[in-house]
């Protein structure tokens, strides 16, 4: 069967994609959804908060009901983005199964095409080192003296995205290996794309605008995992697994699924990570 690299120094093949219970712009949708009937029940609570006093504009207030509308659906909007009261959080998981992507839900006016594009909450880089739980056990595995040699090129980007995301350089580069053998203009079968083989609904929730920018690829790339180490509470197994598989799989199957491409994947990591911290 066919992997998602087609790369031939990669030394493995990999079988086909496996869905998802939902697809990324599915998801996306669900969100939206989510978020938009928190924003009315927020709307509903202040209507009744404010009955005794006409609503929040007073009874000879300027401009109406109009304006006493536009105000209400505004100030429940701004809440709910500012001041979750969690209901959207909670109804996604229970749709989905997996906890509402901050990143993604305060996208999702710009994704679907609203008017007013929602301003993106600025965070600050994550510096505090994550605890990663790895597998010493696993024999090292050793790169091709060609991929060691492209993934060199990278050094100063990975060394960044490090620092910047709080993950083991040694970490970024074994994925890379893995996944593109240092070639960034490898694409699989399943069109994931660059250096950490990115598909496109996974980069655009990482803000990559140049899937083939290798600078863009690594932040995007070790973006995610690192997401996925703090979901996974520092498990590089699990987070490697939801890195193949995708998270919904790990969520179902309780742990890492029972695929052979995902165990193998696994592997390799592993092994050319103790490889690089030998």
């Amino acid at each position: 069967m066919d992997l998602k690299i087609t790369n031939e120094s990669k030394h493995i093949s990999k079988v086909s994609d496996i869905p998802e219970r939902y697809t990324p712009d599915q998801k996306v949708k669900v969100a939206k959804a989510s978020r938009d009937f928190e924003s009315l029940l927020t709307s509903m609570m202040f209507k009744s908060m404010t009955k005794n006093t006409n609503g929040m504009m007073g009874e000879d207030g300027y401009g109406g009901d109009v304006f006493e509308s536009m105000f209400e659906n505004e100030l429940s909007s701004f809440a709910t983005k500012k001041n979750s009261l969690g209901i959207a959080k909670e109804l996604y998981k229970k749709i989905t199964g997996e906890d509402l992507p901050v990143e993604e839900s305060m996208k999702l006016s710009e994704k679907l095409g609203n008017s007013a594009p929602v301003k993106k909450e600025t965070k600050a880089p994550v510096k505090t080192p994550v605890d990663i739980r790895t597998d010493n056990t696993q024999p090292a595995v050793s790169p091709s003296t060609s991929s060691i040699n492209r993934l060199n090129k990278y050094e100063g980007i990975i060394s960044n995205a490090s620092k910047e995301y709080g993950i083991d350089s040694n970490i970024i580069k074994s994925v890379i290996l893995a996944e593109s053998a240092g070639n960034e203009k490898a694409q699989s079968v399943s069109k994931a794309k660059g250096l950490m083989q990115l598909m496109d609904s996974t980069a655009r929730s990482m803000g990559v605008k140049n899937v083939w920018d290798p600078k863009e690829n690594i932040q995007g790339g070790t973006k995610y995992l690192a997401d996925l180490l703090r979901q996974y509470k520092g498990d590089l197994k699990l987070a490697l697994a939801a890195y193949n598989a995708g998270p919904g799989n790990v969520e179902k199957y309780k742990g890492v699924p029972p695929f052979q491409e995902t165990k193998t994947y696994i592997t390799r990591v592993m092994g050319y990570l103790n490889h690089l911290n030998g």
